[in-house]
């Protein structure tokens, strides 16, 4: 695909062109907002959104959380039909394994929440839990959460659709542009320079992902990002493997798999990985690895790998999402820090983006998960993290 030409100027610049940046730009330009200018400094997607392991799910322990994971999932079940573009949608569930009381206390709780919030989430014992995952061991199991809405698409092709969506509605996606800098007049913001040239704006939103502290340092603004690695991994083929298996987590250790093609794709998060920008595998996981699957899925045992890739999560302090506007720079706005569940909730984010550019009620109130919240002690952890 040739390169789209650098505009000299822009009413708002987003930077970063993974699900959030896409899914902004689409709302925005569909909304009649004129000259949306959307730079990535690579391929669109090619930060974390094309990493993702693709979970979808309104299962979280904060309502916010809650309603920006079931206002997507209402947008990935009709994506074909809106964009024209199918995403391989499995609604198989969710289905989170417990083994300790308080993960079982701390999950009923969040389920009543969901339940009054619209989610068809339930707790389930352990002998249901294996009759939906045959895959897992029960020992030691003390119950399980489960939600059949939930479940697992194609990433790229979520990029793809709303990439195709922001183009048809008049937004420019301009690849392989690096932003340098931005330029201010004072508390005014005036511009952004790029490895391309310069763009004229006084609005920018960043949804640069695990780049994002650095973009927004660019105007002394201090977003809390920092990158963490995460390592994912496919199995040989799986002959008998059911589709309908769900997206299954073991909570304790992390562990989680769903099926992908003939095989599965399984991963878990290393408590020893240290943040950086490391994108490259490693094989030291792999040990922890086999013996949480040993633990809890012992029937993958003698099933041999046959791939994988390692992306980014961006994490914050209380692992929940920044998103809103800095008090001291007119206008730099943002949309990151997700801390892994930024792909499921980028076509809310984007509703929720163009609102705030604009000045209107957003359609789910995210005053909370302003970056300024840590100055006032105001934080609330995101409990259902993988």
């Amino acid at each position: 695909m040739p390169h789209t030409e650098l505009p000299a100027s822009a009413s708002v610049v987003i930077i970063g062109g993974g699900v959030m940046g896409l899914s902004t730009a689409y709302h925005l330009a569909q909304a009649g907002v004129r000259d949306v200018v959307l730079l990535e400094r690579s391929e669109l997607g090619s930060g974390s959104t094309c990493k993702a392991a693709g979970g979808v799910r309104a299962q979280f322990s904060d309502a916010v959380n809650i309603e920006l994971g079931l206002r997507s999932l209402e947008t990935f079940e009709t994506f074909g039909e809106t964009f024209g573009q199918e995403i391989d949608l499995h609604q198989v569930g969710y289905l989170f394994l417990l083994d300790r009381p308080e993960d079982v206390d701390a999950f009923e709780a969040n389920v009543a929440l969901q339940n009054e919030l619209g989610v068809p989430s339930r707790m389930l014992e352990p002998a249901e839990a294996k009759r939906l995952s045959p895959l897992i061991g029960t020992d030691g199991l003390l119950a399980a959460a489960y939600s059949p809405r939930d479940g697992h698409c194609t990433p790229e092709s979520v990029v793809l659709g709303y990439a195709g969506a922001a183009r048809r509605a008049g937004a420019r996606l301009v690849r392989d542009c690096e932003v340098t800098g931005i330029t201010r007049d004072g508390s005014r913001i005036t511009g952004v320079q790029t490895t391309r040239g310069p763009v004229a704006t006084d609005a920018v939103i960043c949804t640069a992902g695990a780049w994002s502290r650095e973009c927004a340092a660019m105007v002394d603004v201090d977003l809390p990002v920092l990158p963490l690695r995460r390592q994912i991994v496919l199995t040989e083929p799986m002959p008998g493997l059911d589709p309908r298996t769900p997206f299954t987590i073991d909570f304790s250790t992390s562990l989680y798999f769903h099926g992908e093609g003939p095989g599965l794709l399984l991963g878990m998060s290393d408590p020893d990985e240290t943040p950086g920008f490391k994108l490259g595998r490693s094989d030291s996981w792999l040990p922890r690895l086999g013996e949480a699957v040993e633990r809890r899925a012992p029937a993958l045992g003698a099933v041999g790998l046959a791939g994988g890739w390692a992306g980014l999560y961006e994490m914050t302090p209380d692992h929940n999402a920044l998103i809103g506007e800095a008090r001291d720079v007119s206008r730099f706005l943002y949309a990151t820090g997700f801390s892994g569940h930024g792909f499921l909730m980028g076509p809310a984010v984007g509703e929720v983006m163009r609102d705030l550019f604009l000045g209107t009620p957003p359609p789910v109130d995210v005053t909370g998960l302003d970056a300024h919240r840590f100055d006032r002690s105001d934080t609330r952890p995101e409990l259902n993290v993988v």
